[in-house]
């Protein structure tokens, strides 16, 4: 039932149409404008920027007032005392798990962590030097081929195993495009390790030398992992969403979601942070990159400062921040160069008027771009980590979709081309 009307009248048609107006728990109100296409009429909203495509339980962001919630649960808090894990499990649940749920949730993930050997030879079909993001792309589409007993989207128990193995398997799959890149062999999961832990392992461990991995890098994955989980109905998450209402099989839709992100407008903003350290080089040049900033004329931006959705601050940030610092101080890393301009612009951002005023604060993607670099994870990794991070969030998105009554996607256009013309004689 609608909660409000709202009356349209057009220039052309005879009586006014009368829109049912529904209010969501948080949140502006939407227009029901289906019924429209009836009266021969469409709405126009480029980059669907004024439009709900759906209705969702999952994740609420007021971008206004730095609010991000995961089922309710604002980012601070669980990323203070939750874990990566628990959260895919509210991602995909709806609600926190008890002991035992969360028990029996992290053995089954630990325990669908390998890949099916076959799939290793996948890489072999790709150059050395390819875009790490290019890779994923394909393996992930390809466990379809591998997993055929999951793949009936419409059985609840098939959905849930494609879940657990996607969630399961991505750090495996994104710690072997890095091993394949620089020549070395493969890293086995090892299911006695936390999520974090594994990764890290798979990394930077080799067959002849397996270190003991940092508790504090280890959290800083699995805080980078959590804070990345989920962003309500992004690009990314729409294109997901977008294929999943084809019937397309879960892993065809996850791998359509890590190609979106793929672009540097969505998900390269990390990469975009290192690459800005990189052209600023030197502590003497800060003052002229913050002046090239601060000139309208001026095509370069300061990157990893304000964000697209929070027009204040961004409540990942500050939790970010405190993991940077516990990782620089854990790896002795203060004194690099770079990361000593980030530091800079860092306090620069955050007592200059000019950026405050306008919002420019530092957000997720300035202080993990930082980490991730600390960590010995090169530039063109970042992407696919994120993609590791946003794959509960992507799963849970489409599980939702296909639960309900859903209908393929269809988006509509404003057509200004030739009118019907005939060929020449």
């Amino acid at each position: 039932m609608a909660d409000k009307k709202a009356t349209l009248k057009v220039d052309g048609v005879e009586e006014s149409l009368e829109l049912p107006v529904y209010e969501g728990t948080l949140g502006p109100d939407v227009i029901d404008v289906r019924s429209l296409t009836g009266k021969g009429l469409f709405t126009y909203d480029p980059g669907f920027m004024a439009t709900a495509a759906t209705e969702s339980k999952i994740t609420y962001i007021d971008g206004a007032a730095g609010v991000l919630l995961h089922r309710g649960y604002p980012i601070e808090q669980l990323a203070e005392k939750s874990d990566y894990l628990e959260t895919c499990y509210l991602l995909l649940h709806g609600e926190l798990p008890n002991k035992e749920e969360k028990e029996e949730f992290v053995s089954t993930i630990k325990n669908h962590t390998m890949v099916h050997e076959q799939l290793s030879h996948f890489f072999n079909g790709f150059r050395r030097d390819a875009h790490p993001m290019a890779i994923m792309c394909g393996v992930v589409g390809a466990l379809s081929a591998f997993y055929h007993d999951s793949l009936d989207i419409h059985d609840e128990n098939h959905r849930v195993i494609s879940a657990h193995r996607l969630i399961a398997k991505m750090p495996t799959l994104a710690a072997m495009v890095y091993k394949y890149s620089i020549g070395q062999p493969f890293m086995f999961p090892r299911n006695e390790l936390s999520y974090g832990e594994n990764f890290l392992h798979m990394m930077f461990n080799t067959p002849c030398e397996e270190k003991k991995i940092s508790p504090i890098l280890a959290k800083a994955m699995d805080r980078i992992f959590l804070l990345h989980a989920d962003h309500e109905q992004n690009a990314s998450t729409s294109t997901v969403r977008l294929a999943g209402s084809t019937g397309a099989n879960p892993f065809a839709c996850i791998a359509s979601g890590i190609a979106a992100l793929w672009g540097p407008a969505h998900g390269g903003a990390n990469e975009a942070v290192l690459k800005m350290l990189n052209e600023i080089g030197d502590e003497s040049n800060i003052d002229t990159f913050i002046a090239k900033a601060k000139d309208k004329d001026d095509p370069f931006r300061l990157m990893g400062f304000g964000h697209r959705v929070y027009k204040n601050f961004d409540p990942r940030a500050k939790v970010m921040k405190q993991t940077c610092d516990e990782v620089l101080a854990e790896l002795g890393m203060e004194d690099d160069p770079l990361l000593k301009i980030a530091m800079k612009l860092e306090k620069i951002a955050t007592e200059d008027e000019y950026f405050i005023k306008r919002g420019l604060y530092p957000n997720v993607d300035f202080y993990s771009g930082i980490i991730l670099k600390a960590i010995g994870i090169p530039t063109e990794m970042f992407t696919v980590i994120f993609a590791t991070g946003r794959t509960p969030g992507w799963i849970a998105h489409w599980n939702e979709m296909i639960s309900s009554d859903y209908r393929i996607g269809r988006p509509r256009q404003l057509y200004t081309g030739h009118k019907k013309r005939d060929y020449p004689a």
